[in-house]
């Protein structure tokens, strides 16, 4: 009988167990690539899950194998390729979400250089935002609160800080 174990059992122990690398599945540093069927024609599709998300990053055309019916199965160099492409999706999804929780503009106002701060607290049941002005040296002139739908602006940034800084309504 051939043992097919080719690692001790040392290196057993220390494998992760997440790792796994299959012709359409493939699980590794935090990402998984699934190949599945392109629901939008007769082709085959790559979905890209990083490690802990029900949806996926990432879904794209994959290549058809040989026999011009199944996919090609996925190696090391597609992987590591989808992982750096899902990776910078991920990236950019999370810098505009940024942005849009927090803008913020200089205007010129009363008199002095203002630094107006519209910062969003994302809630399903009950979003806040506040509404925040920095004078040209940093210190807090005003925070009110605001409506997360508030559109700041340069001319609503003005208006608030001509207006006394009164909550926007």
């Amino acid at each position: 009988m051939t043992d097919h174990n080719t690692g001790s059992a040392e290196e057993d122990e220390h494998e992760d167990p997440l790792v796994l690398h299959e012709a359409r599945l493939w699980r590794d540093n935090g990402w998984t690539a699934q190949v599945i069927k392109n629901e939008d024609d007769e082709g085959w599709a790559v979905a890209m899950y990083k490690a802990g998300q029900a949806e996926p990053a990432l879904v794209a055309p994959w290549t058809m194998g040989r026999d011009k019916k199944n996919p090609k199965p996925l190696d090391t160099n597609a992987f590591n390729t989808w992982v750096k492409t899902a990776s910078e999706v991920v990236r950019r999804h999370e810098q505009h979400l940024q942005a849009t929780l927090h803008q913020q503009i200089t205007v010129d106002a009363a008199g002095q250089r203002v630094e107006v701060s519209l910062d969003i607290v994302p809630d399903d049941d009950a979003p806040q935002a506040t509404l925040s002005a920095r004078g040209a040296s940093g210190e807090l002139l005003a925070q009110v609160p605001a409506s997360p739908g508030f559109k700041l602006n340069r001319a609503s940034a003005s208006a608030w800080v001509e207006g006394g800084f009164a909550r926007p309504r």
